[in-house]
């Protein structure tokens, strides 16, 4: 597919699902003080942008190293953001009995990875340079910016909750959904129209 810089970052916006994490970012930080609560949001997404920026950086290399096809990553990265789309529209019910967890200040699991940086991320940052890798600088840009407004949305966390009520957040999570299920199904068809002419 062929993404510019806006499409690129509304891409992986709507992959790293700022809104969606809310809760997650929220529940995890309650037992952090408050003053402490910004630098441990913008920590996690720092080490989140460095694990996105290795991928993309190291991706064609990976492929390589797999013996992976342009080809296949898209197919199966339309796959994943696919059943990634599903879960923000339909989440799973909520377990009967809330886990333990762990008390302290949470490190890279589970807000950095995988809430911010979890596979689909990582599949798409390798999937834009696989296919447009003289662009590179572009798609490092739209990935800053990217994270730059995930940092923001988490840092205001609370009071976007606290303003718009749960039911906003997860209905602006679940419209982002929408528009990833298509944008996936899009990457499928694409795929299987270039799969095609090799299968005959």
């Amino acid at each position: 597919m062929g993404y510019t810089f806006t499409s690129a970052t509304i891409l992986l916006l709507l992959i790293t699902d700022p809104f969606g994490n809310i809760p997650i970012f929220v529940n995890a930080l309650r037992g952090v003080s408050p003053a402490r609560r910004r630098i441990v949001i913008i920590r996690e997404v720092a080490i989140a942008f460095a694990v996105l920026l290795f991928f993309m950086l190291a991706g064609e290399t990976f492929l390589r190293v797999m013996n992976l096809s342009d080809l296949s990553l898209q197919l199966a990265g339309a796959v994943v953001l696919f059943l990634i789309a599903l879960r923000m529209i339909f989440p799973p019910p909520a377990p009967a009995v809330p886990l333990d967890e762990p008390q302290g200040e949470p490190l890279i699991v589970p807000l950095a990875i995988p809430a911010v940086a979890g596979p689909s991320a990582m599949a798409t940052v390798m999937l834009l340079v696989s296919q447009a890798p003289e662009r590179r600088l572009e798609w490092i840009a739209a990935l800053s910016l990217t994270m730059l407004l995930c940092a923001l949305v988490l840092v205001l966390a609370e009071s976007i909750q606290r303003r718009l009520g749960d039911r906003l957040v997860v209905a602006v999570e679940r419209l982002m959904g929408l528009i990833l299920v298509a944008v996936s199904v899009e990457m499928l068809i694409r795929g299987l129209k270039a799969l095609a002419p090799m299968l005959r």
